[in-house]
């Protein structure tokens, strides 16, 4: 365990000196992640780039922190959130939401967002073709947000972003890098956990992975 903490030491040492490079350039203008967002939802539109356009009620763009350490992705919306047009408000969502709250914040703390923008029907796995015209707006929310982890929540966020067909229970565990300035965490989405509830642990443990990464405590209980 000890290796483990001593490697999530190095990384996180390794991305602090990162974003200090990336920030300590004089010319660079710091952008509002606020207005980018609406400029990337603003440029989603009435989207009908693909097939989900004509069975979807509502895009789930995303929602929370526009200025997150912390974002989770997820692989697409399911019913609940294709009616109410937000991401992770039924059961799996409710579900994510004591999991943030046992690490000490709330969802505004966090930015909650999915691969695809609509729902696929009868919650099917999302086809390439719709990830790939899909994908490049998640990819656009995250430089806006410019989060220090990702946590990609099951397979689908998880090889995506990736790129690898890499099982997530082989991916999970561990942090990975992303980009220059953030890792991506994978772990079990919360509507396996639903199904399977005895890999609790395994996601507590990769959020107090990613706690360690952000330098949160630990909430008393």
């Amino acid at each position: 365990m000890s290796d483990v903490y001593d490697d999530l030491n190095q990384l996180k040492a390794h991305l602090e000196r990162q974003r200090e490079l990336k920030n300590s350039g004089v010319l660079l203008e710091k952008t509002d992640p606020v207005k980018t967002l609406e400029t990337i939802f603003n440029d989603l539109g009435d989207c009908k780039r693909c097939n989900l356009s004509k069975t979807r009620n509502y895009l789930v763009f995303g929602k929370g922190n526009p200025e997150a350490e912390l974002m989770f992705v997820g692989e697409a919306p399911g019913r609940d959130e294709d009616l109410q047009g937000e991401p992770f408000v039924g059961r799996a969502g409710q579900l994510l939401t004591k999991i943030i709250a046992a690490m000490g914040k709330t969802r505004d703390d966090v930015y909650i967002a999915n691969i695809l923008k609509c729902r696929p029907p009868e919650n099917r796995n999302p086809n390439p073709d719709e990830i790939k015209t899909c994908s490049p707006f998640l990819k656009r929310q995250i430089a806006a947000i410019n989060p220090k982890v990702v946590c990609a929540l099951g397979t689908f966020a998880a090889q995506t972003m990736l790129n690898t067909d890499t099982t997530i229970g082989r991916l999970r565990g561990r942090a990975h890098h992303f980009t220059e300035t953030c890792v991506l965490v994978p772990t079990y989405h919360p509507a396996y956990l639903l199904r399977s509830p005895g890999k609790k642990k395994e996601v507590w443990d990769d959020m107090q992975m990613i706690m360690k990464l952000l330098d949160w405590k630990m909430p008393s209980r």
